[in-house]
């Protein structure tokens, strides 16, 4: 794997994730401006600050750690209710300090601007707008991906054509010829590269497996064949080979006879090798797709200890590492490095990336709505919590209650914290020993 593949694969995930994370950080900050809120800092990463630049009451700045983000939104937590007694206890003196440095932050006379402030539809917003930004990304992506480039789909036309009717092949089911052997019947009638097969023994041919079907199905017969050549219809005769094929079943696996063995049966052989096209998906397919990465990543989160686990077993054991298992950052660079190192088309390697960015943004969406703090969800529960006390007591005729006490939530916040950094670390761990292949 050359130098030039590590730099491109690392420099697209690198950007991608920056993008990403300014996007989802811009999806806090905007409603937060809009709502009246003062937002003190924007920064893209964690750690010493690379660059900064102050813009009214805002400093917007890129750091060192580019694994996170975050917007400094004034007055997070309102200050402690009436009658609290004195902290006690290291937690209860990390629920001091959280309310104290929100409060730090308000400005005489600008009580009005803090955070705690909002109604609950609007904390919502504000909250679930860096989460959503992260679904757009992933839409866009997919648009790009599935509408603007296609799937690949194997066509009718030929794109290449074997020289000679193989006699043997090797253990990993490569064709051999001798040197003596037949012309395939594709280069004996005529067949070029280019050609598009529409009709085959008076059947209009619609589609690659279809035309595979009919080849089967027509062995050592002389078939008539129609292709369309240079915009013109031109007329050939095939006259197809035999060969063993072994028989599937409708989900593709291996039909085994009474005594064992695979049972095969003699098919047509015609010699040609299908071209390659991306044929673009119609824009439906987009949600349809995008709800199976939201749905697929939400499944792996729900089960996330036991996913862990296992990728930690498979690292540091002979067990092969799984596919479909947990990824750090630094497994996702693997994977785009190995992508752009691979002799694959641009076509296929630039929807490959995508792809990678779009399930990034993916996860980045669900991971975030988990309900707990640090993380987005866990400001969503608190605000929703808040609306349906203040509900409760207009209902019920009681005065409104003052805002949720956010501040209680912070020992959480800690543990969420140490969790999910000695999972990342885990993981990148892993990635590094174990790396999840392309193939």
């Amino acid at each position: 794997m050359d130098v030039l593949s590590w730099v491109v694969g690392i420099a697209v995930v690198l950007v991608g994730i920056v993008v990403s994370i300014g996007l989802h950080e811009l999806g806090h900050m905007v409603p937060a401006k809009k709502f009246g809120v003062r937002v003190s800092e924007y920064m893209v990463g964690f750690g010493p600050t690379l660059f900064s630049r102050r813009k009214g009451e805002t400093e917007y700045g890129l750091k060192a750690v580019p694994l996170g983000g975050y917007v400094r939104l004034v007055g997070m937590m309102p200050p402690a209710p009436d009658g609290t007694p004195p902290a006690r206890g290291f937690f209860g003196q990390v629920i001091a300090d959280a309310r104290d440095a929100s409060t730090s932050e308000i400005r005489p006379g600008e009580e009005h601007r803090a955070f705690y402030r909002l109604s609950t539809p609007k904390k919502l917003v504000v909250m679930l707008g860096g989460p959503v930004m992260n679904l757009v990304i992933a839409v866009v992506l997919m648009f790009v991906v599935l509408v603007g480039i296609g799937l690949p789909a194997i066509t009718t036309t030929v794109g290449e054509v074997s020289a000679c009717t193989p006699t043997s092949t090797t253990a990993s089911g490569e064709p051999v010829c001798a040197a003596d052997a037949a012309p395939s019947p594709a280069a004996a009638a005529g067949l070029e590269p280019g050609d598009e097969v529409v009709r085959w023994d008076g059947t209009a041919v619609t589609s690659w497996d279809q035309l595979s079907g009919l080849i089967a199905d027509t062995p050592g017969e002389q078939v008539p064949v129609v292709v369309l050549r240079d915009g013109q219809e031109t007329a050939l005769t095939v006259t197809t080979a035999e060969r063993e094929a072994a028989v599937a079943d409708a989900q593709g696996n291996p039909e085994v006879g009474a005594d064992g063995e695979p049972v095969v049966r003699t098919v047509g052989f015609l010699g040609m090798v299908p071209t390659q096209e991306y044929e673009p998906l119609p824009a439906t397919s987009v949600p349809t797709q995008t709800w199976a990465m939201v749905s697929g990543t939400a499944a792996i989160i729900v089960t996330l200890p036991v996913k862990v686990a296992d990728t930690m077993t498979q690292a540091f054991t002979a067990e092969e590492r799984s596919a479909d298992g947990v990824l750090s950052i630094v497994g996702v660079g693997r994977l785009a490095v190995d992508a752009v190192a691979a002799d694959a088309p641009v076509v296929a390697t630039l929807q490959f990336l995508l792809t990678l960015l779009a399930s990034l943004n993916v996860a980045l969406f669900v991971f975030n709505l988990i309900p707990l703090l640090p993380l987005d969800g866990g400001h969503v529960v608190n605000a929703l919590y808040e609306g349906a006390r203040r509900t409760v007591a207009r209902v019920a005729g009681r005065p409104r209650p003052g805002p949720a006490d956010v501040a209680k939530m912070m020992p959480v916040a800690y543990v969420m914290f140490v969790v999910l950094l000695g999972t990342g670390v885990l993981l990148m761990l892993a990635d590094v020993i174990d790396p999840v292949q392309l193939m």
